[in-house]
């Protein structure tokens, strides 16, 4: 993508990734890229109630700032997406739009979906994917472990062209979405990784409940 957006022009490069609808593809994309709007704060809940809580903390604070990052260019730089840009620039072209989509026109860059996506395929990655020669290992193969990386960069990548199908954002924003959401989360896994042999990082809710009741 990042050679693309160096060599082919912005309008272009979008005709050329969104010119793809069909009925089918217009139900999946359209519902699939509401996933970065809930899913990712599903997970760092779960994660606090039911695995480590330095865990909940670590994947909270890389979703929170990250969507805090991504919001601060949005109002600073304030892009057209792209149905302003091309009504702009290229008023004769008609963008291919999803029926029941609600297209914006302003805060295009970054992708802010993008940067969930990515920010949740990090976590995750961190979280359950070590290496099982790591003692802090969930316990899984090496070749289940890369599997899983893939499987959820494929899912991220989804979620990230779901914004350029929708004619939501060009692929300059979900590029930065990518870069916001990936360079976040390794900041705050640099921060929060300091601390994983502290008892207050390994404290699990749950089990601590069970635990005090099997006392009781």
């Amino acid at each position: 993508m990042g050679l693309a957006l160096l060599y082919i022009p912005q309008g272009e490069l979008h005709l050329l990734l969104c010119d793809r609808h069909t009925p089918a593809r217009d139900i999946f994309y359209r519902y699939y890229t509401q996933v970065a709007e809930w899913f990712p704060y599903v997970v760092c809940v779960a994660l606090l109630l039911f695995s480590r809580i330095g865990d909940g903390a670590f994947a909270s604070a890389a979703m929170i700032l990250s969507a805090l990052t991504t919001q601060l260019f949005k109002n600073i730089i304030n892009a057209p997406r792209p149905i302003k840009w091309f009504e702009l620039n290229m008023p004769d072209v008609q963008l291919p739009l999803t029926p029941g989509v609600e297209v914006h026109s302003w805060y295009s860059f970054p992708s802010g979906h993008t940067t969930s996506f990515f920010a949740l395929a990090f976590v995750l990655c961190v979280i359950y994917t070590r290496s099982p020669r790591d003692p802090r290992s969930p316990g899984i193969s090496s070749a289940f472990s890369c599997l899983m990386q893939v499987g959820l960069f494929f899912l991220a990548a989804l979620g990230g062209y779901s914004r350029i199908y929708l004619s939501q954002h060009f692929s300059r924003d979900v590029f930065a979405g990518i870069l916001v959401g990936t360079l976040i989360t390794a900041l705050c896994y640099a921060i929060f990784s300091r601390y994983e042999d502290k008892k207050w990082y390994n404290y699990r809710v749950f089990c601590h409940r069970k635990q005090e009741n099997a006392k009781k």
